[in-house]
């Protein structure tokens, strides 16, 4: 049975032009403007497209086609689809009017005309574009620095959308890359956020982005000693740059401090501070910061010293610069320079 309804159907397309002359001459006579059929129609996905057909009174019979299948004839419907009817405005026009247009719909329309001469066709190919959609990226991704880094961005529309990528830093410069945006040996100043955008002038591009963390080992960024008298509060200082964010530890000669009384250790993000109370004669020397995360240590030197002796690692008197200056000077009347 199924079979049957096949062959019929097939028998029914082959011989269309036979089946026009069928067609009850109620709608009107016309023929089509052949100069004013359009060969393409370009619409985007989701709009209404109206392929045009004009006519004159010399035909007998109109039809309108899709891929051999018949979408009307006069004003008979034999098409299914709800979205498809005839825009007929007077006695001029038998245009097809396809809405909410999907990509399926793309392909060949022929308007065909039966006059009393003999059988006429308009074709209007109907181009339906998609805006582009980026449908996968990367996640966001946490790596060591100096690995090799691969984002990748896919997308899909029509026409086929270029991809972009950009580092969304203060220059956001374009990046050499399509679908996978490759870093050689990446470095801590290419970590941020990545856009990727694909856009082929359908609508508004498509954006994404990724986020990647670049992790390094601590870098002592400041460090700042303190001249402080006998009996005030030193205070010593240390930042240090690190993904992951760094742990600080205090250490005077190989001794680690902690907060006890007269000895205060604070902690804030990437920066430490070392405060001592009342300070004494003993207090003043050398005292080391020390910053590490899993990847790495990094530790500087800093210095508590009593005001005029300079920074004193040993505690023995160091000369300051004004202290120099005077001896320069003497130096410079003994030699007469």
């Amino acid at each position: 049975m199924q079979v049957g309804r096949k062959s019929c159907w097939r028998q029914l397309q082959a011989s269309f032009f036979r089946l026009l002359c069928l067609i009850p001459t109620g709608f009107p006579v016309r023929s089509v403007d052949m100069q004013r059929a359009t060969d393409n129609i370009t619409i985007r996905q989701g709009d209404t497209a109206i392929i045009r057909c004009y006519v004159d009174d010399k035909v007998s019979k109109v039809a309108w086609l899709n891929r051999s299948n018949i979408i009307f004839a006069g004003e008979d419907k034999w098409s299914l689809d709800p979205r498809v009817d005839l825009v007929t405005k007077g006695q001029l026009e038998y245009s097809l009017r396809i809405q909410k247009v999907d990509v399926y719909d793309e392909g060949s329309y022929t308007c065909s005309i039966q006059t009393k001469q003999q059988p006429k066709t308009s074709q209007v190919y109907l181009i339906v574009q998609v805006p582009a959609n980026i449908y996968k990226v990367s996640e966001d991704i946490i790596v060591n620095e100096g690995s090799n880094v691969t984002l990748s961005c896919l997308a899909s529309g029509r026409p086929d959308p270029a991809i972009t990528w950009r580092l969304l830093n203060p220059s956001a410069e374009p990046l050499d890359g399509e679908e996978y945006l490759d870093i050689i040996g990446i470095m801590r100043n290419q970590a941020g956020r990545y856009e990727c955008k694909a856009s082929n002038d359908v609508a508004t591009p498509d954006v994404k982005y990724v986020n990647v963390v670049v992790n390094y080992p601590p870098t002592m960024k400041r460090t700042q000693s303190s001249e402080t008298p006998v009996g005030r509060m030193g205070m010593l200082q240390c930042e240090a740059t690190a993904v992951p964010t760094p742990e600080f530890e205090w250490y005077r000669d190989e001794k680690r401090l902690s907060n006890n009384q007269g000895i205060n250790i604070q902690i804030l993000g990437t920066t430490t501070i070392l405060m001592i109370a009342n300070v004494t004669e003993e207090d003043y020397g050398n005292y080391t910061c020390v910053a590490s995360n899993r990847l790495g240590v990094q530790n500087a030197s800093l210095f508590l010293y009593r005001p005029g002796t300079g920074r004193d690692i040993n505690g023995s008197a160091c000369v300051s610069q004004s202290l120099w200056l005077l001896l320069a000077s003497f130096a410079c009347l003994f030699f007469k320079c």
